[in-house]
């Protein structure tokens, strides 16, 4: 662990700091002193931001699903903006908002033990982004009809269709055996041309 700078970090580097010191150094073995000295607070410093470690674990979950999921809307509108059709812009949507996070985590020694205490720990942040992340993406697929790049068949809420898209993507980050990082952006076009084509037609 380095030693402790003489300036704190500017508080919106503070998320990124914590995230790279769970992944470098896992959930169970960190202490707040550690902590406060990968992320370059003095123990009595990082104490005035988060009560325990596991607000901090907390805190940076938190941050980081609120940053992937603008985004991934914003790399999904840029692929609209430069004409790409309804799949291209969904695909890369769900490639930033979920495999971002999946490549980042890959690289870490504490992979596993990460991804267990996010479930375990921050159950309820997951439920809100993902509730989040979903409205979203209906809002978006209204836009993309409204641009005539999809057609919803009759019967077939944006709604609905957001939910089975993001369960498609985030599925694919959990298939077994696991799907090659480098390969992710492949499966989730296989798995959102499958579910669009199923409740849309191409105009």
């Amino acid at each position: 662990m380095r030693s402790v700078n003489q300036t704190p970090p500017r508080l919106e580097n503070l998320a990124a700091r914590l995230r790279q010191a769970f992944l470098d150094h896992g959930y169970e073995q960190m202490t707040m002193s550690g902590l406060a000295e990968l992320c370059g607070f003095s123990r009595r410093a990082l104490y005035h931001h988060f009560s325990c470690k596991e607000e901090a674990f907390r805190h940076w979950l938190d941050f980081y699903g609120r940053e992937s999921i603008a985004k991934g809307l914003a790399a999904g509108r840029a692929v609209m903006k430069a004409g790409g059709g309804a799949v291209d812009v969904i695909v890369e949507t769900m490639n930033v908002r979920y495999g971002d996070a999946r490549r980042r985590l890959s690289r870490s020694p504490h992979a596993l033990e990460i991804n267990d205490q996010a479930f375990r720990r921050a159950r309820d942040i997951m439920i809100g982004a993902a509730v989040d992340f979903q409205a979203k993406v209906a809002d978006l697929l209204v836009e993309l009809e409204a641009r005539r790049l999809i057609s919803l068949k009759p019967g077939i809420a944006p709604e609905v269709l957001a939910q089975s898209l993001c369960d498609g993507a985030r599925g694919t980050n959990q298939t077994l055996p696991p799907i090659p990082v480098d390969e992710l952006h492949v499966r989730y076009r296989q798995i959102i041309e499958a579910i669009l084509f199923g409740a849309a037609a191409g105009l």
